[in-house]
């Protein structure tokens, strides 16, 4: 799984790896500008005219060598900065004075800047966590607003490389590229909108080697992390090897969202499903999904029996916060089951905070909003640092839902997920979460493991949705097919009509 860094990190491992070169922090950054160029011709291989934007740190320095290759190479190349915005670091300096002494103009901005085939962010690096300079956010907006694609150098400026936010203007570019190592925060949140497509070079340097010193904060989690989770079943399975599931919730006007749990759960290969639901559910839930093991439960004598044989309890999809959910909620809380909490299960813990130790929580942000008492800016933020106190809170499991989901849990690097659309942000797609962990949580794996695998699953299999169909209009119950066919990943050959 990739690394994530954080800017800490990813300054203390440029430092090595400067040391490691004798000290000269120069070819670390010509080899970041050859970089940044070799991406540019291969991106807009027919741009003739570049205009780049440079700021007075090291990230202006790379662009004013990518700006002097780019004129070397016959471009109609300009740099731009803002007022009072020259170069001030001292490797930067250089860069200009080579860039000059070829042959380079530099305009001050205010200047048009639609006279591009490209235009080059080169102006905040990692180290920008406030809202740019009034100067500094004009020429951000600029780019901006241009119809000409920007190519951000390491960080969109206006971004926060750690926290995914943006405290500012920042700009939006097609695409990104990272230097030495990925920033966790351009993974998930606000950032994702702003960085394009992502790539990184490490510029020949082995961010592995530096890690007792230098040590990632996040990791991120690709398609392929599924099969060292979900493999193969033995020929002799039987459905108790597979796990137990109870999903509890769908009080009075919320019987869909215990619907898709349970087929979610059905789907990602529980061996049993079990529903507890109001009565008024039953029929409905059996004509839809008859594999489910449905029961009418209105009082807590009933449901009390149904929580000796299950592994795991999946609880909150359309539970409600009255009277019937609040005494379903205590019972579960009293089980000795692990549980995986979601929806209105939530709302009710944030009521009355307590540690759960086994428990997966899988809030939105605005449920985490709720379980930390804060408010969903704060939880955006930084979402990573929102995890994080999600954790510490409640001692558990937590995936933080959202673009770029985040799941952390006690003594584990976090993961962030690399699947997922705004396809995806429609009512029931958290109910089917629920159930999808919660069936991979009773096949054996361990929380933090069950989290990932789960996230992942429900991620690649709205993003498989969507290519078939479009996000726009894609419905939860559309990711059921898919949900079956991304469980058995050894399997390249499922028709997910099947």
């Amino acid at each position: 799984m990739p690394a994530l860094y954080d800017s800490s990190a990813a300054r203390e491992i440029d430092r090595l790896a400067t040391a490691a070169l004798g000290g000269d922090g120069y070819a670390l950054m010509q080899r970041a500008g050859r970089a940044a160029w070799r991406v540019l011709l291969q991106r807009w291989p027919q741009a003739q005219r570049i205009t780049v934007a440079c700021g007075s740190g090291n990230n202006g320095g790379d662009g004013y060598v990518l700006a002097r290759l780019a004129l070397q190479s016959g471009r109609r190349v300009r740099v731009v900065h803002p007022p009072g915005g020259g170069p001030r670091a001292a490797l930067a300096q250089r860069a200009c004075t080579d860039y000059v002494a070829a042959g380079g103009r530099v305009d001050l901005f205010p200047t048009p800047l639609d006279d591009a085939d490209v235009l080059v962010d080169a102006l905040f690096g990692i180290g920008l966590d406030q809202a740019p300079r009034a100067d500094a956010a004009a020429l951000i907006e600029a780019l901006d607003a241009s119809a000409v694609p920007v190519f951000a150098l390491d960080v969109p400026s206006g971004i926060d490389a750690d926290r995914g936010s943006a405290p500012g203007r920042a700009v939006h570019a097609q695409c990104t590229l990272q230097f030495i190592v990925a920033h966790a925060g351009l993974h998930t949140g606000t950032a994702l909108d702003h960085a394009g497509e992502l790539l990184l070079d490490t510029l020949e340097i082995d961010a592995a080697a530096h890690a007792d010193a230098a040590p990632p904060c996040a990791r991120r989690l690709h398609a392929a992390a599924l099969r060292r989770w979900l493999r193969p079943r033995h020929r002799d399975t039987h459905k108790g090897e597979s796990g137990r599931v109870l999903c509890v919730g769908g009080d009075h006007g919320g019987g869909g969202a215990i619907v898709l749990c349970a087929e979610a759960a059905l789907r990602a290969g529980a061996g049993l499903v079990r529903v507890a639901t109001r009565e008024s559910h039953v029929a409905a839930l059996l004509a839809r999904r008859p594999e489910a093991m449905v029961r009418g439960v209105e009082g807590t004598g009933e449901f009390a029996a149904m929580l000796e044989p299950v592994a795991v309890i999946a609880c909150g999809p359309g539970l409600g916060q009255g009277e019937w959910g609040r005494a379903l909620f205590a019972r579960v809380l009293a089980s000795a089951a692990p549980r995986v909490l979601d929806a209105d299960a939530l709302n009710l813990l944030a009521a009355t905070p307590r540690a759960l130790d086994d428990a997966i929580l899988t809030p939105h942000p605005g449920e985490a909003a709720r379980l930390l008492g804060t408010d969903v800016a704060t939880v955006q933020r930084d979402r990573l640092a929102a995890a994080r106190a999600l954790v510490e809170r409640y001692r558990c499991t937590v995936v933080l839902k959202g673009a770029g989901t985040v799941i952390a849990a006690p003594a584990q690097l976090p993961c962030v997920l690399a699947a997922g659309n705004p396809g995806m942000a429609t009512g029931g797609m958290g109910d089917l979460l629920t159930g999808t962990i919660a069936a991979l949580r009773a096949q054996g794996l361990a929380a933090f493991d069950a989290a990932c695998a789960g996230a992942l699953l429900h991620a690649l299999a709205g993003d498989a949705a969507a290519t078939e169909g479009g996000q726009r209009g894609m419905l939860p119950s559309d990711l059921l097919p898919w949900l079956r066919r991304h469980a058995n990943p050894e399997d390249t050959d499922v028709d997910p009509a099947r």
